[in-house]
């Protein structure tokens, strides 16, 4: 074992890279846990990687060996050949990828692999094991399987484009296996005009493939031996009627499912609570089986022969004890201040009233001002900084737009009638509003969600407008007056819990690292002043939301989990997807997602391979408010998934 304050310039290093020993050309101290190596094979090449204390016994000292001659022992040379055959035992090894990886695999991963995804040919199926349970251990060993059997020789996997690099650097650091990045401008400088023809292993990112009819053009142009969809409930579809609403993920679903011969898709929410969604997401797998929409009690597919599905507490180490510690949830209900109250009733009036205003509206349009009266309430749920921060943008978007108009009005000599200058006013939304947060990036929906409900209105005349701004003026200084009282039963609940919770604390009285899911980035900002001023340290508290650049996401992960004076991650559900904080086993739904497949998401974040703790999460819920009937009815939701999943659902 090599430790890290070990490894030097000019250093001969093995572990690395599997198989491989290279020399270190530049050794950088990143925090007291972690160092970046730059490092040169033995061809020559010129790579790095980051290098974390827990890598440590996987690294040692090469030593130098003897020039090449004939004079050797021959004894000793015996026993060397004896070696070599010994390691190409793997040619006829039933699971050569297991002893030729840089991984220790787990049961349920040896089982996914060897017993239900290699038989099946061609392997259309979806993996479906719970956050968190190492499906991309499962991904390479798979990969390097095929490749070593010769059955995969052009390989694409299509992930979130967060994720793309790790996948790049794990399918290099634990299986040996090179893959490229797709990009804009490695397509735009390859000679062959299409860059996916080019590559045999290549990495897309899924968003950046959905939205270019372009790169659809490529692709159809290529095939490919395996396909692999990381995060692949997003390729979702949904009934309007009897009519497929296919989004541009879905759409591209079928394009790879119809280019590869064996086409795997992972995620661990492959069910939404609606049955005939799960089923059109199945049908990118096999149409002919999925077609024609559900009906409750007539229409019953049998999945089992195409995903596999194993929640945290079936999976088992070697000697039979349970691989993942116990998880515990609480719903912790809190009822409104009298402030709170009335603030709540005004602003659900204002909702319920332009509701219905809107219903007079086109389609569309209805749909674009519903989904912001709907997320205004949410706000209010969320913290009364959210909703005062919301109105008051709301507001001064309106009043702008009124002065635009009024000025328009009165250039337009040829309207006589005031009243009858119709607003208008365009935001570029997607045309499903409902399933927008499946559509798009966790960042863009945040950004979406800002956008329309700061401008959408249900207002058609300047008389409406008007009368639409003196009402969000009133409520926002209600909103104003509840935020200066400091009445704030959700933040006196959250506080109790950081600070009276025995769980929050270990043995020795040192206070655990807790992760906070918000909604809303107002409310975020709320907190984090609020949890600064009751820990009494600015730097107890990072955060990431929508607007976090990839680079600082990953400084602010590693400060969290390697720091120990970072005690709290704040964080939208920008966090909820592909980050591994397993070092904490507390975390709090300071607001409640109303998506199921979000809330084990976000649960997956600390559950996972690696976690030794019991895991804790808090969920706040307001009494008698919508909010609350939304929580029920998640409840139902998650019900109807495991009832699907064959009672594999948490």
């Amino acid at each position: 074992m090599l430790k890290l304050e070990e490894l030097t310039k000019d250093a001969q290093v093995a572990g690395l890279v599997p198989d491989l020993v290279v020399k270190l050309v530049n050794v950088e101290e990143v925090g007291p846990n972690a160092r970046l190596v730059a490092y040169r094979n033995a061809l020559g090449k010129l790579d790095e990687q980051t290098v974390f204390r827990s890598d440590e016994h996987r690294l040692s000292l090469a030593t130098a060996g003897r020039a090449w001659a004939f004079d050797a022992d021959p004894a000793a040379f015996k026993l060397a050949l004896e070696a070599y055959r010994i390691s190409l035992a793997h040619l006829f090894d039933p699971l050569m990828a297991v002893h030729t990886s840089n991984v220790e695999p787990l049961p349920h991963q040896i089982s996914a692999v060897y017993e239900a995804m290699l038989p099946k040919q061609p392997l259309r199926f979806v993996l479906a094991d719970d956050p968190g349970a190492g499906k991309t251990v499962m991904a390479g060993l798979l990969i390097r399987e095929m490749t070593m059997r010769a059955d995969a020789r052009r390989v694409l996997i299509v992930s979130p484009g967060s994720l793309s690099e790790q996948w790049q650097d794990e399918l290099r650091e634990k299986f040996g296996l090179d893959f490229e990045l797709f990009s804009r401008e490695k397509q735009e400088q390859c000679r062959s005009r299409n860059y996916f023809a080019e590559q045999d292993r290549l990495i897309a990112r899924l968003d950046q493939l959905s939205r270019n009819e372009e790169y659809q053009q490529l692709l159809l142009q290529t095939e490919w031996d395996l396909i692999v969809v990381d995060e692949a409930h997003k390729m979702s579809a949904n009934y309007f009627g009897n009519k497929i609403n296919e989004t541009g993920r879905f759409k591209l679903g079928k394009l790879l499912g119809g280019l590869t011969r064996h086409f795997l898709l992972m995620t661990a929410t492959p069910h939404n609570g609606k049955e005939e969604d799960f089923q059109l997401f199945m049908s990118l797998l096999d149409g002919d089986r999925f077609y024609g929409k559900f009906r409750e009690g007539a229409h019953k597919v049998d999945i089992t022969d195409m995903m596999r599905r194993m929640v945290k507490e079936e999976l088992l180490r070697f000697d039979g004890k349970p691989l993942f510690p116990e998880r515990r949830a609480y719903t912790v209900n809190y009822t409104l201040s009298d402030a709170e109250v009335l603030l709540y009733d005004r602003v659900t009036d204002y909702v319920r009233n332009e509701m219905d205003r809107a219903d007079r509206l086109d389609g569309k349009r209805k749909g674009t001002v519903g989904f912001a009266l709907t997320q205004l309430q949410r706000r209010l749920a969320s913290s009364p900084q959210a909703i005062y921060t919301s109105l008051s943008r709301r507001r001064k978007k309106l009043e702008a737009r009124l002065e635009e108009l009024q000025l328009k009005a009165r250039a337009d000599v040829l309207r006589e009638n005031l009243g009858e200058y119709v607003v208008k006013h365009k935001i570029d939304v997607p045309d499903s509003l409902d399933e927008a947060s499946d559509e798009l990036t966790a960042d863009e929906y945040e950004i979406l969600s800002d956008q329309v409900v700061d401008q959408a209105t249900a207002a058609e005349t300047i008389p409406e407008l008007q009368a639409e701004i003196i009402i969000l003026r009133e409520l926002e200084d209600q909103a104003a007056k509840v935020v200066q009282s400091r009445s704030d039963r959700k933040w006196e609940e959250f506080s109790k819990l950081l600070q009276d919770r025995p769980e929050m604390l270990t043995a020795d009285g040192r206070r655990r690292k807790l992760i906070v899911f918000t909604e809303h980035r107002d409310t975020l900002s709320y907190l984090l002043l609020r949890i600064r001023d009751t820990l009494g340290s600015e730097e107890a508290v990072v955060t990431i939301h929508g607007g976090t650049n990839r680079d600082d996401r990953r400084k602010i992960q590693e400060s969290f989990r390697n720091n120990p004076d970072v005690l709290v991650l704040l964080a939208t559900d920008a966090a909820g997807e592909g980050v591994n904080l397993q070092n904490a086993n507390l975390m709090v739904n300071y607001d409640l997602p109303w998506n199921p497949n979000r809330m084990e998401q976000r649960f997956g974040r600390i559950h996972r391979i690696g976690q030794r703790e019991v895991c804790h999460l808090w969920n706040l819920v307001a009494a008698q408010t919508r909010e609350g009937e939304v929580f029920r009815r998640l409840l139902e939701k998650l019900d109807i998934e495991r009832e699907a999943l064959g009672g594999r659902e948490e």
